[in-house]
């Protein structure tokens, strides 16, 4: 069966009550297919009206019902309203069957449904009266029925990618005088080794900060931009390895040639060895973030996008780079405390599930290096599609 592409909206309500994570988390496991794109929107009036002429069709007639609460429901929750811009997350997958697969997961939302079996059960809200009239609808998140419809709702959110899309970083108002901060978050290559719940987990516990997500998109890490963005690591472990690589050495040196070591030697095998050392670590985090050791990379190759695959997010709330380094814990896991992110789901030191920005003006720095106000969306589409 050939691969398709698809998508999931997750709609304003689902974001601002921070169930993006467990979303995520389901679509991923539960279908197996590929997350290849992610893009925040402030959809526009008219972006909004264009997509909901095509909700209502005839491709499921048994839910003609339900496609007029969705229509119904787009045009009241997605547009502007005053100072007001809601956050609409689109996400799309690769796979076979890609369609079919998250429709299933998504599921279809009636009245008496509440198993919790699809995302809409948990996620989602359709109450009635006595009559059988709607009081309260909403749908969690949104996919489209079949692959026709896929391919339309997505040319059209690409044609729109570009001006209601990308750093939303005026769609949430706080009040003046807020100690409002951006800060970068990478859900690392690590989540995304086989397809789990493992990405959505990190980014349910970021949530617990209150803070608000205003970009996303999937990104492959160039070796040139690891090696900027983990530049400063560099002197950093160059200089703690020092002591470490001539202490071991001296050790090796001494059983080898069963002769003792002065600590002036230990020092000099420390200044020797502890670049090369603190290099080849280095090399291995470039590595493990961009699938390709700098070293090992030829210079026409530099620039292109790697096999390693991340998640980056832009959070943007008061205090925001403290919150979410709290949250996220300490590098090592092992001396991560109980209910942070490295703990639950950290390996090592290096494979330690996500990294955030630790000040504001690194947060500008890295934003800036990943590109997170980056369009890679409509590529997507354009070439899967074409023009």
């Amino acid at each position: 069966m050939a691969e398709e592409l698809s998508y999931v909206l997750v709609t304003p309500y689902s974001i601002r009550k921070s169930r993006t994570g467990g979303i995520l988390a389901r679509l991923i496991s539960r279908t197996g297919l590929e997350v290849v794109a992610a893009r925040m929107f402030a959809p526009s009036r008219e972006l909004v009206e264009k997509y909901a002429e095509g909700i209502v069709n005839d491709q499921e007639p048994g839910h003609r019902a339900t496609q007029e609460l969705i229509r119904k429901y787009v045009l009241q929750n997605f547009g502007p309203s005053g100072d007001t811009h809601p956050r609409v997350l689109m996400l799309v997958f690769k796979g076979e069957d890609a369609v079919s697969k998250l429709r299933s997961t998504v599921g279809h939302i009636v009245n008496e449904r509440t198993s919790g079996e699809t995302i809409r059960d948990t996620y989602g809200d359709y109450l009635a009266d006595v009559h059988g009239d709607v009081t309260y609808f909403e749908p969690g998140v949104l996919a489209p029925p079949d692959a026709a419809c896929a391919e339309s709702d997505l040319k059209l959110w690409a044609e729109y990618s570009d001006k209601d899309g990308g750093l939303l970083d005026e769609a949430v108002k706080f009040p003046a005088g807020s100690k409002v901060e951006k800060t970068l978050v990478l859900i690392k290559p690590d989540n995304f080794r086989f397809p789990n719940a493992r990405p959505g987990g990190v980014i349910d516990l970021f949530s617990r900060t209150g803070l608000y997500i205003i970009a996303c998109k999937v990104h492959r890490m160039t070796v040139a931009q690891a090696e900027e963005f983990y530049g400063p690591v560099l002197e950093v472990l160059q200089d703690k390895l020092r002591g470490r690589a001539g202490e071991t050495a001296r050790t090796l040196l001494e059983k080898e040639f069963a002769m003792p070591l002065g600590d002036a030697v230990q020092t000099k095998l420390g200044d020797l060895l502890g670049p090369i050392t603190g290099r080849d670590n280095w090399e291995q985090i470039v590595k493990f973030m961009a699938g390709q050791r700098p070293s090992d990379c030829p210079a026409d190759r530099r620039n292109e996008p790697g096999s390693e695959k991340c998640i980056a997010l832009c959070y943007q709330g008061v205090d925001a780079v403290r919150k979410i380094r709290e949250v996220l814990g300490p590098t090592d896991p092992s001396k991560a405390p109980p209910g942070t992110i490295r703990r639950e789901f950290g390996q090592t030191i290096m494979v330690n599930a996500a990294h955030a920005s630790d000040s504001a003006d690194n947060a500008k720095r890295e934003m800036g290096i990943v590109q997170i106000k980056e369009n890679n969306l409509k590529p997507l589409i354009e070439s899967w599609f074409g023009k």
